[in-house]
């Protein structure tokens, strides 16, 4: 299973990314896990002692020439379109014990849109063998759009899950990713709620978001919210989060069963 969550940032992607990481891993899976949002600790939610120190690809400044034979640091000039990177999940994956594996991808900063450098070519590149070649589960946690993502690869995403939370901003961003998924061809996507005080709170997104699949809603929980804000893992989250995110998982899983 291929799967991409994405939405506003601060919304509970990477809890929701590292969960099921963790869960596809207990059911025997492999699981590769990929930091795809610049700004994201996937690392951290996964419990990967210095985190915050794995260098992400897209800084291999070494790795970027190498494969697509450019200068490192350089601006324009020839290089390779299709770089090899079938070698690169056992190259630079960290392991996070229980059958689960990390790769950071970091982002392509630079001015204007649809950038055309080695960083970016590389890293679509990666995403591509990811998603079409690899026989594990791959997680992967995005950024609020969708960049590393292409038609190429579109029909081989299981799912894409836009994480909401209870505001105008959240739903503005999840119509957002929704437009872009049209773009590339993704059909499956999913929504998943996010700090969810009441019945009203999930009224209120499912009334903004109609026709949306919804595969559940996680209640608040300030375990969750603390651990994000120290860059930890959120270990002793409640019971009712800890089922509801089970429950997301399951009807996840299910949702992907031939009919």
């Amino acid at each position: 299973m291929k799967i991409a969550v994405s939405g506003k940032g601060g919304v509970g992607k990477t809890t929701l990314s590292a969960f099921l990481a963790r869960w596809f891993a207990s059911q025997g899976k492999s699981v590769l896990a990929i930091d795809a949002d610049p700004d994201a600790n996937l690392g951290h939610a996964l419990g990967v002692r210095d985190a915050g120190e794995l260098v992400p690809i897209s800084q291999m400044k070494q790795l970027i020439a190498e494969r697509t034979e450019s200068v490192p640091g350089s601006f324009g000039g020839f290089f390779k379109m299709n770089p090899q990177v079938d070698d690169l999940p056992e190259k630079v994956a960290v392991p996070c014990g229980n059958g689960i594996r990390l790769m950071v991808m970091g982002g392509v900063k630079k001015g204007g849109t649809g950038c055309v450098c080695p960083e970016s070519v590389l890293l679509k590149n990666l995403v591509h063998h990811l998603i079409l070649r690899r026989d594990e589960v791959v997680v992967m946690d995005m950024e609020a759009g969708i960049e590393h993502l292409g038609r190429g690869t579109s029909r081989a995403v299981n799912a894409l899950i836009v994480v909401v939370e209870p505001g105008r901003r959240s739903i503005e961003t999840a119509l957002k990713v929704e437009q872009l998924a049209k773009d590339i061809g993704i059909d499956n996507l999913y929504v998943v709620g996010n700090k969810i005080r009441s019945d009203r709170d999930a009224a209120f997104l499912q009334d903004q978001l109609p026709g949306y699949r919804f595969l559940g809603f996680v209640p608040y929980d300030e375990a969750i919210i603390e651990a994000d804000l120290a860059g930890t893992v959120a270990e002793d989250v409640g019971e009712k989060t800890r089922a509801a995110l089970t429950a997301i998982a399951e009807n996840l899983k299910e949702q992907q069963q031939p009919s």
